[in-house]
């Protein structure tokens, strides 16, 4: 009799390996398909274009910020700053004018304060390390006096990436609507 058992048992299907084996076929293409989508995340052209451009607005705003910003208390740490926060010709403008400009800001005892309002990148070329950017600021002024006055201003900054870093290598006003340029 236990014969007869064991061959009506052994004509049975045995239901956990056969779900064992589908689940693992499911989360083995699952896991296929997440791992292709992660690789081509990673290496998607457009993800690294838009790394270097927000990299690019951050390092021109702040740098904008730091070149019209400072406090004639702490001349020298706020000339330094903009020495680090640029390079090439304006770099050397500022280097070269240094010591003029620090008696200039001295003797008038002028305290300068930007916030930056705005900005963007209005140019990139990620593979020349070249980028322009334009950032609106508020800049407030305190005289000697204690008389505080705020302009709002536009400004036009050139970047150059040079040691794996964005530094402004050229700024100026931008134009207002209505005022020719040329």
């Amino acid at each position: 009799m236990k014969r007869a058992v064991r061959l009506l048992d052994a004509g049975r299907s045995r239901p956990l390996p056969a779900l064992a084996l589908v689940l693992t076929l499911v989360a083995a293409g699952f896991a296929a398909w997440a791992g292709q989508d992660w690789y081509r995340a990673a290496h998607d052209e457009q993800a690294a274009y838009a790394v270097q451009r927000d990299a690019a607005l951050s390092a021109g705003e702040q740098a904008v910020q730091n070149l019209n910003t400072l406090d004639h208390r702490e001349l020298k740490r706020g000339l330094d700053l903009w020495e680090s926060s640029t390079t090439g010709e304006l770099h050397e403008q500022l280097a070269s004018g240094r010591e003029e400009f620090a008696a200039q800001v001295k003797e008038a005892k002028t305290v300068s304060t930007a916030r930056v309002l705005s900005g963007a990148v209005t140019e990139l070329d990620d593979r020349a390390g070249r980028a322009r950017v334009l950032v609106a600021l508020r800049v407030t002024v305190e005289a000697a006096d204690g008389a505080k006055t705020d302009k709002d201003s536009r400004m036009l900054g050139e970047l150059t990436r040079t040691e794996g870093r964005w530094k402004l290598s050229a700024l100026g006003q931008a134009p207002v609507g209505g005022t020719p340029t040329g």
